[in-house]
């Protein structure tokens, strides 16, 4: 078999593995088809961030399979190298970053509405005297809720609407909390919003003690990836004739059967420490009879 060929099997190999993989759910830079609100908002298939991120994960994809072509002459080693750079965008942990940060926010609106409806101002008032200072990962949302409820919109479903802004489970209970204060006029709004604040301060702190653990393990986990990827890029160079049988059509059949095996194991270690979304409750605004 020339090289010609085996080079076009292993490319298309790859590629499907790729289509495979992501349709599965087991690369987590394959944005998933929009089933329902479930996804944060910075994940959501179409989002400037999401989309940049999947551009720059494909470009360094390519580069390394390029790379390791050439330096392997190996056709298989296009598939396996990119499968390997972007299985292990799974190990960076940078979602869970950006959960606690997010819960803290909320944590700090929480206590800014509390506060504000303590000083004997109306939900209305509060939302609206919150918006231009709500921390960061929320100001975009409680903006957009506050121009709802300028343009007219019922307080309800603007608030509904703000919760699938958000996105997280911390926000749907704070929320469901103020759509009960709109609607069944619920007593006591404040402490239960103090109540809300310390319970979400504490999930942050156990997340926080989780992902300390977690790092760990992630951290062991690249570098036995980068020390096996490294001792092979450095055979590839300095030892060829070690290698040699794998310029075969059956030595490349042989690395195909342990790359796989191999990029298994990597991905059972990181689902071992990946975080797993919480269930989210479902904000439907009451239809009018």
């Amino acid at each position: 078999m020339s090289v010609a060929i085996l080079t076009a099997v292993g490319t298309f190999l790859g590629a499907g593995l790729v289509l495979i993989a992501g349709g599965l759910g087991f690369l987590p830079f394959v944005s998933r088809p929009r089933l329902d609100d479930d996804d944060p908002p910075d994940s959501r298939p179409g989002s400037r961030s999401n989309n940049h991120r999947r551009r720059r994960d494909l470009i360094a994809a390519g580069l390394c399979s390029l790379l390791a072509l050439v330096i392997t002459r190996w056709p298989m080693s296009v598939p396996l190298a990119l499968l390997g750079v972007l299985g292990s965008r799974g190990l960076a942990g940078g979602a869970t970053r950006t959960t606690i940060e997010r819960l803290e926010a909320i944590a700090a609106w929480t206590e800014m509405l509390r506060d504000t409806l303590a000083a004997a101002a109306g939900l209305t008032q509060a939302l609206v005297a919150t918006a231009a200072i709500a921390p960061r990962p929320l100001r975009s949302a409680v903006g957009a809720l506050v121009a709802r409820l300028d343009a007219g919109v019922a307080i309800v479903p603007a608030l509904a609407q703000l919760a699938e802004d958000i996105g997280d489970p911390a926000a749907d209970t704070v929320v469901a909390c103020l759509i009960m204060a709109a609607s069944e006029r619920a007593q006591r709004l404040t402490d239960l919003l103090g109540a809300l604040a310390e319970s979400t301060r504490n999930e942050v702190a156990m997340r926080l003690s989780v992902e300390a653990s977690r790092s760990a393990a992630r951290t062991a986990v690249r570098m036995i990836t980068g020390f096996s990827f490294g001792l092979l890029g450095l055979m590839a160079v300095f030892a060829r004739s070690y290698l040699s049988p794998y310029h075969t059509s059956t030595g490349q059949l042989v690395l195909v059967i342990v790359g796989f095996l191999y990029g298994l194991g990597l991905w059972m270690m990181s689902a071992m420490v990946r975080s797993r979304p919480f269930p989210r409750l479902q904000m439907r605004p009451p239809r009018a009879s």
